[in-house]
């Protein structure tokens, strides 16, 4: 039988999704035992119709491109598999010699990988996982390919909304971070910070309970203080009782739709407290920006990409690729690779921690910005800022209360 590869990539992409395909290309070349490194274009389906490609046969310059490619280059999908798909799956694998299955994805798609995995036992094919996924919602692991650049994103977009609107303070401006029930992205956004009082000014997360009356006071307080406020929030913001505080707008199925976070808070503080306000939605910007991609998230997914296929090849089957942080190593960042059981992260959702969140559950914790700093890469964004300049040279002397009547 020989030994050729097939990657299969699924869920939401990332902005370095394609690294680890090219991590596992470049494995795959480097063994010089396997044979062909199928893509299967279009995701889990892609499957059960073999839409398969061949990788190895293009040019080493033109893959290189893969590390600069947004979304995903060979396609994915959110099809739901049913028993019969799995079973039929092992035929399809032995028609093609494929030997290694690498899946790429987040949580349902290492519940994908686990069941054909278990289909696959004793038929002689290894199945590893390849964790991604910008929610950063992967159990065990210390953080999944793809969080990093959403991260910087979020980091670096919330600084340049904080410029815009310091220079014309006179709104509040709401943004939305993706990441339903997990706050990882919407946390990444203290990262803007370089110094107290700068934006975000508030950060609402959905690992505690929103209420609206502290949110409101919240804002007044700053409005009041600064003239122009940067609130982030997260999309899966809820209530005390764990309903989301915009109700959906369209339910099929498993597929549930909300409206805007952003533009519900913003309207109400427009309402509530006849406050100029506006809403802000990168959406899926942030998962397909290259031009923010982490350094530090793509050479990681590379190794992803490469472990992942080191592993099947050493005889590992049912395993994912983790990120194991080396906590007695504070400076400078260290991983180290381990493979997880695949049983053990199977649709298991990793939330932000309660040592990350305030008390007030408005804002984040120095722990979390020392623990998510170095997984941006170096800080670029520097501003020149003449308005702060003036406060400093003179001391405060020319605001409001100091000027003679």
């Amino acid at each position: 039988m020989a030994e050729n590869v097939l990657v299969v990539h699924g869920g939401g992409p990332t902005a370095v999704i394609n690294a680890s395909l090219y991590g596992v290309i470049e494995e795959a070349r480097a063994s010089g035992k396997i044979g062909c490194v199928y893509g299967a274009i279009g995701g889990s389906e892609a499957i059960l119709k073999e839409r398969f490609l061949d990788l190895m046969k293009y040019p080493r310059e033109k893959l290189r491109l893969l590390l600069a490619t947004p979304s995903t280059a060979i396609g994915s999908s959110r099809y739901a598999l049913e028993a019969d798909d799995y079973k039929a799956m092992v035929g399809i694998f032995q028609k093609h010699q494929i030997k290694y299955v690498l899946f790429n994805g987040g949580n349902g798609t290492m519940d994908t990988c686990g069941k054909v995995y278990e289909a696959c036992k004793g038929a002689g094919i290894f199945v590893v996982g390849i964790p991604k996924t910008i929610d950063n919602d992967i159990a065990i692991t210390d953080h999944t390919p793809g969080f990093a650049s959403a991260a910087r994103y979020m980091a670096e977009t919330t600084a340049e909304v904080g410029m815009d609107v310091k220079g014309l303070p006179i709104h509040v401006c709401v943004m939305e971070a993706m990441g339903r029930n997990a706050g990882w992205i919407t946390a990444a956004s203290a990262l803007a910070r370089k110094k107290p009082g700068d934006a975000p000014h508030l950060i609402y997360l959905p690992e505690r309970p929103f209420h609206e009356e502290e949110f409101l006071e919240d804002v007044k307080k700053l409005y009041e203080e600064k003239g122009g406020v940067v609130v982030v929030v997260s999309e899966g913001l809820k209530d005390e009782e764990g309903k989301p505080i915009v109700p959906p707008i369209f339910t099929s199925g498993r597929s549930v739709y909300y409206g805007d976070v952003s533009a519900y808070l913003a309207n109400l503080v427009i309402r509530k407290l006849g406050v100029k306000a506006r809403s802000e939605k990168p959406g899926i910007c942030g998962r397909a920006s290259v031009a923010l991609q982490s350094p530090v998230d793509r050479e990681e997914a590379v190794l992803a990409g490469r472990e992942a296929l080191r592993a099947a090849m050493g005889g590992q089957s049912g395993v994912m690729v983790g990120f194991i942080r080396d906590e007695a190593a504070d400076s400078p960042y260290r991983m180290q690779i381990r493979m997880i059981p695949i049983k053990e992260v199977m649709l298991y959702e990793r939330i932000l921690p309660e040592e990350y969140i305030n008390q007030r559950g408005n804002d984040v914790t120095e722990a979390f910005v020392k623990w998510c700093r170095p997984l941006i890469g170096e800080r670029t964004w520097e501003y020149m800022d003449f308005q702060e300049l003036y406060e400093q040279e003179n001391n405060g002397a020319n605001n409001r209360e100091d000027v003679p009547e």
